[in-house]
């Protein structure tokens, strides 16, 4: 019952030694759109074109986008707003032209398609379901863990290593994920890659004022929040390993039939799933102080100055891409962080003031920047710490108020500023052009 079947893999190639898949999005109707007419619309499809390849600049692992295309003739209605809808769900139906996105990736194995086998396998539904089963499995090991499980293990070390693999992959992409402030609005099996990359941008956002509660679908639920994402993701791998359990379940006969204790080897092999299941948390909290000391030029997090900045960035509030830009220039004062400050909001407020210098004091105390040295030593340390942290917090991001004029521009037929966005949004960490900073870094 997952999705709206309107994907289609059409084309696997080696491509300059790489292997690609090539699917059409809203080409049609399928075996698998459940009445859907299987179609998607110009509007979502110039979003999920754009954030494909502004991810991917981003250094976040992602499918691509391979051409985007729209029809001059043929017509959907879809759900939309009326003007000036203040409404939290569409209010009319809305003609919109089609289009199809051709999008690339290693595969598209997702982790709701393993556990659909697996229970297919638990439920013995028919007499080759865990066949099937270990078949994609290791199917998915080909395409996208090649270069780091042997072929030549058997499928019980295979599928071990597969599932502390993706655990790290996983936990490793959440945290970028909020590194550049992306949301999947609707993070649930279906939109999980099992190669652990960015899959699918139906309802995603960028987190635009710091809110940790930030959700870009209005059907999504706290639980698919902004800084929600580490349990979602946690969620989907107990379901992955769930999956891969009749694997290391199965009787003699069924898999690696050279084991002459096949009862302790499946304790065992089980064991050692349950450990990296239960593990993820753990390694999610890693990689997540990781990158947030990253994002503060920190050697490590430090959770007490985390604490209040998260405090001080929700109660002032302030944006989120544009603070952390600002805070890698190194300011010795407020008066750069607050181009991040929302207007008219708390900036009165001699007490939020007070503690925004007392963090600020703090934090280039931990970096080493609080002195007033003016030596070429110190002065080259600065340098080097700046472009330390502006690799890692970009300067743009693709916020809806850029998105909906180029896709409105685009069913006019003028389709400018998409490939205007295109060029910004794929140099995100660069210094552009002052006409682009005025347009696109506020």
């Amino acid at each position: 019952g997952y999705g709206d079947g309107r994907a289609v893999s059409v084309l696997e190639a080696v491509i300059n030694g790489r292997r690609w898949e090539m699917q059409l999005k809203g080409g049609g109707r399928t075996p698998y759109c459940r009445g859907a007419d299987g179609r998607a619309v110009l509007r979502s499809s110039v979003r999920e074109f754009l954030a494909q390849e502004h991810m991917h600049a981003l250094g976040v692992p992602t499918s691509r986008s391979l051409s985007l295309y729209v029809s001059k003739n043929e017509q959907v209605q879809r759900p939309w707003y009326s003007p000036g809808s203040y409404a939290q769900d569409p209010d009319r139906l809305v003609t919109e032209a089609v289009a199809i996105t051709t999008r690339v990736a290693p595969s598209f194995i997702r982790v709701g398609q393993l556990e659909l086998f697996a229970r297919r396998a638990r439920k013995q539904e028919h007499p080759q379901a865990l066949q099937e089963l270990e078949q994609l499995v290791l199917h998915l090991i080909a395409r996208e863990y090649a270069e780091v499980i042997d072929p030549q293990l058997g499928t019980r070390a295979k599928v071990l290593l597969l599932a502390r693999a993706f655990r790290s992959r996983l936990t490793s992409l959440v945290a970028n994920w909020i590194r550049v402030g992306y949301c999947q609005g609707n993070f649930n099996g279906d939109n999980c890659a099992a190669g652990g990359f960015t899959l699918d941008y139906g309802p995603f956002g960028f987190c635009e004022v710091f809110d940790p509660h930030y959700q870009p679908w209005t059907g999504g639920g706290e639980h698919f929040a902004f800084l929600n994402q580490p349990v979602a993701a946690e969620r989907n791998f107990q379901m992955f390993c769930a999956a891969l359990r009749p694997l290391l379940s199965a009787h003699q006969g069924a898999l690696d039939q050279e084991c002459l204790d096949q009862n302790s080897l499946v304790q065992d092999s089980l064991q050692q799933l349950e450990e990296i299941r239960s593990g993820f948390a753990a390694v999610m909290q890693t990689q997540m102080e990781q990158m947030w000391a990253a994002k503060l030029g920190l050697d490590r997090f430090h959770p007490a100055l985390f604490s209040e900045l998260e405090t001080l960035m929700r109660q002032t509030p302030v944006d989120y891409t544009v603070f952390f830009r600002e805070l890698s220039t190194l300011p010795d004062d407020m008066g750069p962080l607050k181009k991040s400050f929302y207007p008219g909001a708390q900036q009165n407020n001699d007490g939020l003031q007070q503690r925004w210098s007392e963090w600020l004091t703090l934090w280039q105390s931990l970096v080493g920047i609080g002195s007033t040295s003016n030596t070429n030593t110190a002065a080259r340390d600065r340098e080097a710490l700046a472009r330390q942290m502006k690799r890692v917090n970009p300067k743009y991001t693709l916020r809806e108020w850029f998105l909906v004029p180029a896709y409105s521009h685009a069913s006019a037929g003028n389709y400018a500023l998409v490939r205007e966005l295109q060029a910004i949004m794929t140099q995100p960490y660069a210094e552009q052009a002052q006409a682009v900073e005025d347009g696109y870094y506020r």
